[in-house]
């Protein structure tokens, strides 16, 4: 092996040029680190565990691999791969493979003082196991075994495991269990066909090695603006092996690097022991801009954690200013009106630079808003976003029934996703569920209700940052006559321009049944009279055989723009059209999923120069 290959090698994140204004983040995530990293991604051995052998037989020890891999990558194209022994690329009920690949790392002494090795899984599901040299390792948060597939993990490597070589273990299980989010991944309980897609699992994001300090702050910050005050509120973590008296200092600066004067700068004195610590912190940023879409003003923040001796651990991170409200029937964007025309976004097996090429795409349509529907996706795509202009919303990948269990696996999955991106102020809305999709006793449980009422409370108390739709479409959950959405949202289908006039009347008028598919409102009776934005969140799906509809683009054209009219001419907060690209049956897409090409023309979802 060669100890300087790219994918065994450590790689010194360099400070940009004098030239460059931009800020650059290699890895997935919302926060830089000015460490040390290196991809592992590219070729691993890989085997199926079809019978269940490998802990039994401790393949973490020793095993020979009869095929490679390449990660990132999913389970389902591995399989394929893999078919002179195993001809199916499918899997009907449990799925068992193992993955090992080498890599080489020397620390030096100043390293081994301050940091340690840590690995990241950038997303890895449902069930992952790893092993160090035959050793199991635990992620930081004590996990023997993770539990998801949407967000990222890691594990601290203790330089006594270390070795010149070292050999890394991955065992990956997931199942068609209905109780685990799934997203529209088919399930035991929805079968692939129509709105529901093939699996794909496994090893789908990157995976890198990196240097980390032995006390630091977490990769993961929160934003909360205040933007009355100019007043920004940080929620950051903090790693300690060593306990002591810390000072957590704060740094802001305008986004270019050229700015070599922080606008605002502020020390926090901790007495932190060892284990993690969620602290919140404000900072004023005296004369701050707002981000808007028509102005996306970002901010690098820069926070140190200084240990007694004075050495600081540091991360990095764009942020920007913004106040998002929900005020009877109109959306507020930092205090201004604002009718949200979006378009509903499933981007399925696409690359990171097929993303890049959609959401360009998405803008020339007119979109200020994305509808990224009940998936994970690479989360540069939230940092793109954010230099764009582009408003999100996004929605925790559902289970596909109603249990306790499912219900405890879907809060863990929200914590999790709200850990990790609650930096962006591209995303302005979340979906706790849609459609009823795990909470399909909603209208007759009052034990599902009352976990949608309680995560509707604990995200307005915790993420003020955010508006909140409990359950997407109808089914909405009222209490006391009190909406425990934000918003109050319906799914709208129909290719009939009558019926649509229709349907949007009914809608406005307050009637809260025979609009959409069901009453928009269950529990008490939630009397309408303009107390919330009204959203017709889905509607359209021209060209999918089950909506009905224009199969070609110039009657498309037309149908998109009458029925876009009709809408505003209605009071409604906005809208989100069905949908951008073509995924397996729903051939509705507008937009080339490979090329970004636009299949209609532009602005045809804008509702700018309609006249109302």
């Amino acid at each position: 092996m060669e100890p300087n290959h790219p994918n065994y090698g450590l790689t010194e994140i360099q400070e940009d040029s004098a030239e460059e204004v931009h800020f650059v983040n290699p890895l997935p995530r919302a926060v830089l680190r000015h460490t040390r990293f290196a991809l592992l991604d590219g070729e691993w051995k890989f085997s199926l565990d079809n019978e269940d052998q490998g802990l039994a037989n401790k393949w973490y020890l020793a095993h020979t691999y009869q095929h490679t891999a390449h990660w990132p990558g999913a389970v389902e194209s591995h399989m394929a791969e893999a078919k002179d022994s195993h001809p199916s690329s499918s899997w009907q009920d449990k799925v068992i493979v193992w993955y090992e690949r080498e890599f080489s790392f020397h620390a030096t002494i100043e390293e081994s003082i301050h940091s340690m090795l840590q690995i990241t899984f950038g997303a890895c599901g449902y069930e992952t196991r790893v092993w160090l040299n035959g050793l199991p390792l635990q992620t930081i948060d004590g996990e023997e075994i993770h539990y998801g597939e949407y967000t990222s993990f890691s594990y601290e490597l203790n330089q006594e495991m270390l070795r010149p070589v070292n050999r890394l273990t991955v065992r990956i299980a997931d199942t068609m269990d209905a109780e685990i989010p799934r997203g529209k991944q088919e399930s035991h309980v929805y079968k692939r066909g129509g709105i529901w897609y093939q699996t794909y699992t496994g090893a789908v994001r990157s995976i890198w090695l990196e240097t980390v300090e032995r006390n630091r702050l977490r990769s993961r910050v929160g934003v909360i603006s205040i933007i009355e005050d100019k007043l920004v509120q940080f929620n950051l973590t903090t790693r300690i092996h060593d306990p002591g008296c810390y000072i957590l200092r704060l740094k802001v600066y305008e986004r270019s690097r050229k700015s070599n004067e922080p606008l605002a700068t502020s020390d926090f004195p901790l007495r932190l022991e060892v284990g993690q610590k969620r602290q919140r912190v404000a900072i004023e940023v005296p004369g701050a801009e707002l981000w808007s879409p028509e102005s996306p003003h970002l901010y690098r923040l820069v926070a140190q954690l200084i240990d007694p001796s004075g050495y600081a651990a540091e991360i990095e991170t764009l942020f920007g200013l913004r106040k998002i409200e929900s005020r009877s029937s109109k959306i507020y964007l930092n205090h201004t009106p604002v009718y949200l025309d979006g378009i509903l976004y499933q981007p399925g097996t696409a690359t990171y630079e097929e993303m890049q090429r959609h959401m360009q795409a998405m803008k020339e349509l007119g979109c200020n808003l994305v509808r990224i529907h009940i998936t994970g996706v690479d989360p540069r795509i939230y940092n793109l976003a954010d230099e764009m202009g582009m408003l999100l919303w996004v929605e925790v990948p559902s289970p596909h029934s109603s249990s306790q269990v499912s219900r405890q696996n879907h809060r863990t999955e929200l914590l999790r996703m709200l850990t990790l991106i609650e930096t962006h102020p591209s995303i302005i809305i979340w979906s706790l569920y849609n459609e009823d999709w795990g909470a399909q006793d909603i209208a007759i449980n009052p034990e599902t209700r009352q976990y949608i009422m309680d995560m509707y409370h604990y995200m307005q108390i915790n993420h003020p940052q955010f508006l909140v739709v409990d359950n997407d479409g109808w089914h909405h959950v009222s209490s006391e006559g009190r909406l425990k959405s934000d918003l109050l949202t319906a799914h709208l289908y129909t290719p009939d321009l009558d019926r649509w006039k229709l349907l949007l009347n009914r809608l406005v008028a307050g009637e809260m049944e025979g609009v959409a598919a069901f009453p928009l409102v269950v529990g008490d009776p939630f009397f309408y009279r303009k107390q919330k934005p009204l959203l017709v969140s889905e509607w359209g799906g021209f060209g999918f055989v089950d909506y009905g509809g224009p199969n070609d683009a110039e009657s498309r054209t037309e149908q998109i723009r009458l029925f876009k009219q009709e809408l505003r001419k209605h009071p409604i907060a906005g809208d989100v059209y069905t949908q951008a690209i073509n995924i397996e049956d729903e051939r509705n897409g507008i937009i080339d999923a490979h090329t970004g090409e636009l299949q209609v023309p532009a602005n045809v979802l804008s509702s700018k120069d309609i006249q109302l």
